[in-house]
């Protein structure tokens, strides 16, 4: 795929799939930048209005595994750095829990560090810990394409971080222990950035910063939570959206209403 890739194609190629119930969007055989490179030229079709809302998309499958709530870091964290480069260098070496002995590379985020987006997943993936930077593979490219068709890029406004900075071996879920381990600096990168809005994509992340634990993320999608007074959206993870691309719908009508929120800011 060029990357001439015209507004108007992009634009007619995600709303005519929506329309059509089609909500599949076929990335093999696009590297990284071709995937932006059609993300960003899709762009300008933010102004044309989005896609009509559909209904709300029903919960599937068990509720999801109960989290920790933010509330209260683990005894004995230390004190964490008050600057970001320092911040990113004590994660850089922590080894706080079991996955220091088993990642490849600490995965501490990618964006911008001025971002008005900050965007949460739950773990790094093989790819990640590969590369150290999150949302590089497949799902990467699914997230990128989507969040430049609402006007947000990771290179200009978002900053991408996890849950866990790092890979759970077999990309198994992540541990409660884990999660209370490394969720402050979290917590942390949230209070640096100082973002207008977050956007919480997976059962872990939307259960973490909601506070809600054992909450199905079906129940947690579709409203507008706040954490410490920033907007919060809940919603799909992209690996869940390659996965059942029917769900591909509802992660837009999320990001219509992320789109809202920001522009009102």
């Amino acid at each position: 795929m060029s990357r001439s890739t015209s507004a108007a194609q992009a634009a007619r190629l995600l709303r005519q799939r929506a329309e059509l119930g089609e909500h599949e969007i076929v990335l093999e055989g696009l590297t990284r930048n071709q995937a932006l490179a059609l993300a960003a030229a899709a762009r300008k079709s933010a102004a044309a209005g989005p896609v009509a809302p559909a209904p709300a998309t029903a919960k599937r499958g068990a509720p999801a595994p109960r989290v920790p709530a933010m509330a209260g870091a683990p005894v004995g964290l230390p004190v964490l750095p008050a600057s970001y480069g320092e911040l990113r260098e004590a994660a850089l070496v922590c080894t706080r829990c079991r996955l220091s002995g088993t990642r490849t590379h600490v995965v501490f985020s990618d964006g911008v560090p001025d971002a008005r987006l900050v965007v949460v997943g739950e773990a790094p993936g093989a790819n990640e810990d590969a590369t150290g930077l999150p949302f590089v593979g497949a799902a990467g490219k699914l997230l990128d394409l989507l969040l430049q068709t609402v006007g947000l890029a990771r290179e200009e406004s978002v900053y991408i971080c996890n849950v866990l900075k790092c890979r759970p071996p077999g990309n198994r879920n992540p541990l409660p222990d884990e999660i209370e381990t490394c969720s402050p600096f979290l917590e942390k990168q949230i209070e640096l950035i100082a973002p207008e809005a977050l956007l919480a994509v997976g059962s872990f992340s939307g259960q973490l910063l909601t506070g809600r634990q054992g909450v199905a993320l079906g129940q947690l999608r579709g409203q507008v939570h706040s954490y410490k007074g920033v907007p919060l959206i809940c919603t799909y993870h992209p690996a869940a959206l390659l996965r059942n691309p029917r769900w591909t719908r509802a992660f837009w009508d999320d990001l219509q209403t992320l789109r809202s929120i920001m522009d009102g800011a």
